[in-house]
């Protein structure tokens, strides 16, 4: 899985690395760049908008 924050990363890693993706699932979390490192408001979206994703690969990981 990759994730990246923004529309213009995922573009950016599509073209950059599309042959060597081989279907890898690529997420955008659509955060905008304006936060500082570890703003606490950053870690609380990130946290919220990675939930889903994390959750689904542990469940993945278990079986």
């Amino acid at each position: 899985m990759i994730v990246v924050m923004e529309k213009v990363h995922w573009r950016k890693v599509q073209q950059t690395f599309r042959c060597h993706l081989n279907r890898q699932r690529t997420i955008c979390l659509d955060i905008p760049d304006h936060y500082a490192f570890m703003d606490p408001d950053l870690v609380l979206l990130l946290e919220a908008r990675m939930a889903r994703h994390l959750s689904h690969l542990s469940m993945h990981h278990d079986k």
